[in-house]
């Protein structure tokens, strides 16, 4: 069947709904873990099912095509089949990521030719090969071959890059249309509205994503070094354009604080390295404000984590956390994402109980002065 999208409350600008996938259903709005290949970090899967609670989860295009490669994911029947994950799965293009090879990437109209980071063979990914690859790796919801421009790129360069991606898009169509799923599954496919921090290029890139009747929308190359003012602002003019029936995923993105302002904004689904990344360094995310664990006031700190984070049910206490951030012992990185990942499916499990009770904005402006301590 393919992926609809049911909106079930607003509350201004904000949605909650649910998206329906051949894997499950989705409730926004939604935080994905990113499982860049194949895994995410630290965290087993049935925890990620259990304690965490995601719904969805992300692989990327350019590492799994690397490592494993194509034919190992292809003999194991598929991404869902070789992790052992029975939920939704989202695949990014890998646009991101030759974006950030900067010094070993050539981009033309063709596509991108790039090395490897892992033993400096040279690669091409084309808008046809992408889609190849994300038909392997086999996605419920996969993304178009795009170039993901600077943050401070200049307009030129901008609308260049935007044009690019436009046709690379096409491309991505064709070739998605005349291929098929590979296992008894639906992909759809979620084209990605470019245009840097200039107003009239989102508004054109929005419009040109919007013709091409997708089943979702990719909002990309924010959070890519632009002041966070301009990111909302962006988000406030492409979301205008984009079709409200159908879920919008704003890519990379990123704080607590983010996903509130964004989800205010209109945006259904968000992914992010943070709380994952930011756990194997010993920094939380909890409802109280941010904690270092590795500061030593915490060394004698017998209080459970619940006492910040009491939408938790951990056992473990901060000294604990702390004896095992500091000694480097896997066990503190391992509790330590899964906790950061609690956090962000709470905050946006709340942000969608506030929407349907239509008190959304009192409720977010009661939060974020909290989400921004340190403690």
């Amino acid at each position: 069947m393919p992926l609809t999208y049911d909106l079930k409350a607003t509350c201004g600008d904000a949605r909650a709904g649910v998206i329906h996938t051949d894997h499950g259903d989705i409730l926004t709005p939604i935080f994905m873990p990113v499982g860049t290949a194949g895994t995410v970090k630290a965290v087993h899967q049935h925890e990620l099912k259990e304690e965490v609670k995601a719904q969805i989860i992300l692989g990327n295009t350019y590492h799994l095509y690397l490592r494993p490669g194509c034919d190992i994911l292809r003999q194991a029947g598929g991404l869902h089949k070789f992790n052992c994950w029975d939920r939704p799965l989202l695949t990014d293009s890998g646009g991101f990521q030759v974006f950030s090879l900067a010094d070993n990437r050539k981009i033309k109209e063709e596509g991108c030719t790039f090395r490897s980071h892992i033993d400096g063979s040279k690669h091409l990914f084309t808008p046809e090969n992408v889609m190849d690859i994300q038909r392997i790796i086999g996605a419920d919801i996969i993304m178009a071959f795009d170039e993901c421009c600077p943050g401070d790129a200049d307009k030129r360069y901008a609308k260049r890059s935007m044009e690019l991606t436009h046709r690379w898009l096409d491309r991505c169509i064709a070739r998605f249309s005349e291929t098929e799923p590979l296992y008894g599954h639906h992909q759809a496919l979620f084209p990605i509205v470019q245009g840097c921090q200039y107003v009239d290029l989102r508004r054109i890139s929005a419009e040109y994503i919007a013709s091409k009747d997708p089943e979702g929308c990719a909002i990309g190359g924010l959070a890519v070094g632009e002041p966070t003012e301009v990111m909302y602002e962006m988000i406030e003019v492409v979301n205008a354009i984009l079709p409200k029936d159908r879920p919008r995923y704003l890519m990379g993105v990123g704080t607590p604080q983010n996903l509130l302002e964004a989800i205010e904004r209109g945006v259904d689904m968000f992914d992010c390295v943070m709380p994952t990344r930011n756990g194997r360094n010993g920094l939380l995310f909890t409802a109280e404000g941010t904690i270092n664990i590795k500061n030593k006031k915490w060394e004698t700190c017998f209080e459970p984590l619940s006492t910040f984070n009491f939408q938790l049910s951990t056992p473990y206490t901060l000294a604990y956390l702390h004896h095992l951030i500091r000694a480097e012992e896997i066990l503190g990185l391992q509790i330590c994402s899964i906790v950061n990942l609690q956090f962000y499916l709470w905050l946006v499990g709340e942000a969608r109980k506030h929407i349907i009770d239509d008190d959304y904005a009192a409720w977010k402006a009661s939060l974020l002065p909290k989400l921004g301590r340190r403690l």
